[in-house]
């Protein structure tokens, strides 16, 4: 099911002898333009433009013709970012042109979605050499015509899946750490090792000196890459690339499949791609930010935090925190709860948040989540019974009465949660609390009634 978003063009995208022009909508004034000027590096944008967008129209899983569906563009205070799904939603990829990568100037900022139709897909394949790109991202005109007519204005549908998909990502990338950086000539080789299109496999990727070594089980410092043929979109931005940087959170011996980002550098440009932990699954089920949305005052704290964002190149997390008076952690639940609306993103690069503009809803937390849905219905039925305090772990452990069934619940002193419920048995927390988990969780954390 799409939660479809009205946006007024002022014409379809267009490409010619005077260059590339994007067409957006929405952000601070009607009809901005957050940017007008040249792209350093014509090819290597070009073909970084091209990769985001063919994201977009892929399905790694179960390959299928899909309808296209169109990047989101963020124009920010001084670098613009492109970002996809794919029709899977098991890849995220994100094309961010760097100050050194715009000649040309920021006008404005704000959040749109970006129309690359076939003429312009076209005009950018054939980029080369020295041929200029220049971009203007907004024009002040209200219509414009081409050789079909004159459009006016354009729907575009905007996936639920993208906007819980943006959720989950910002929460899982907000955990990885840098873990091999490849030279050119290292990142062609191990690209060109990896299986092609239609591999399923999990693998590990394991620093190896200048290199990774690919295994077949995880190990210390290893980063999980599951399905390695959803890498092809780096490959076409392979040649102008300075560096292969690959990120993930950590991991023991025998760990389960996680999540990933692999970032190819440019120098003026990074096209960075995320993966699922394994291909079949969807970044838009994985349930990594329903802890954080499950506590009380999330949905306040985002509407305080909210008002504090800026356009500055990353968000800083500490300054929120001083400036809003709440701590640290409440501050990264109240991004996660903005990150339901596609209000922030996490940049693996510089280890920092960095703000959108998408229509928030406070409630899309809960419509999104069906688990935190049930969860909240738990909680207020009465039907948790917490055990008594004890001096040993588990720190909370609690009996959850759920229809005809009743699962015993515990949570650990490192956080980690367990339960005896069917779902927790199949993912072992892989994808997320279960919604008896977060329903202690919910009491756990609620203030003790006056």
């Amino acid at each position: 099911m799409s939660a479809v978003q009205e946006y007024r063009y002022l014409a379809p995208s267009t490409a010619g002898t005077a260059g590339v022009a994007l067409q957006t909508c929405g952000g601070p004034a009607a009809n901005p333009r957050f940017f007008s000027g040249f792209l350093t590096t014509p090819p290597a944008a070009a073909a970084g433009l091209l990769a985001v967008a063919d994201v977009a129209r892929t399905r790694y899983f179960q390959p299928r013709p899909t309808a296209f569906l169109d990047p989101v563009v963020t124009g920010g205070a001084d670098r613009l970012r492109f970002e996809s799904f794919s029709a899977c939603c098991g890849v995220y990829a994100r094309l961010d042109a760097l100050p050194a990568g715009l000649d040309g100037e920021i006008l404005g900022h704000g959040t749109t979605n970006v129309d690359i139709n076939p003429p312009l897909r076209e005009s950018l394949a054939r980029i080369a050499g020295l041929d200029p790109l220049h971009l203007s991202v907004g024009p002040d005109d209200l219509t414009a015509s081409t050789l079909d007519g004159t459009v006016v204005e354009k729907k575009v549908p905007l996936p639920a899946r993208w906007l819980r998909g943006f959720a989950e990502v910002h929460v899982l990338s907000a955990a990885f750490d840098l873990r091999a950086e490849l030279n050119p000539a290292e990142a062609a080789a191990f690209l060109r090792r990896l299986p092609g299109a239609g591999d399923r496999s999990v693998l590990w990727a394991v620093p190896a000196g200048r290199t990774l070594r690919l295994t077949s089980r995880a190990v210390p410092g290893a980063v999980c890459l599951a399905g390695a043929g959803r890498l092809a979109a780096l490959k076409s931005l392979l040649r102008h690339g300075t560096a292969l940087r690959v990120y993930g959170p950590p991991v023991r011996s025998g760990s389960s499949a996680v999540a990933s980002a692999w970032e190819l550098d440019t120098g003026a440009l990074r096209l960075t791609l995320t993966l699922s932990p394994e291909p079949h699954r969807g970044f838009s089920g994985e349930g990594a930010a329903l802890t954080s949305l499950a506590a009380d005052e999330v949905t306040d704290d985002a509407d305080a935090i909210g008002t504090l964002l800026s356009w500055d190149p990353t968000i800083d997390v500490a300054d929120l925190s001083a400036s809003a008076a709440l701590p640290p952690d409440r501050v990264r639940a109240a991004l996660a709860q903005l990150g339901t609306a596609g209000r922030v993103g996490y940049d693996v690069a510089e280890a920092g948040y960095f703000h959108r503009v998408l229509p928030y809803d406070a409630t899309r937390a809960e419509r999104d989540n069906p688990r935190l849905v049930g969860a909240r219905a738990l909680a207020e039925s009465g039907a948790v019974t917490f055990d008594p305090p004890g001096d040993a772990p588990p720190v909370v452990a609690a009996t959850v009465r759920s229809g005809d069934q009743t699962y015993r619940v515990r949570r650990l002193p490192d956080g980690s949660m367990t339960c005896t419920c069917p779902w927790w048995a199949k993912h072992r927390g892989d994808r997320g609390p279960c919604k008896h988990a977060l329903a202690v969780t919910i009491l756990a954390t609620s203030p003790a009634p006056a």
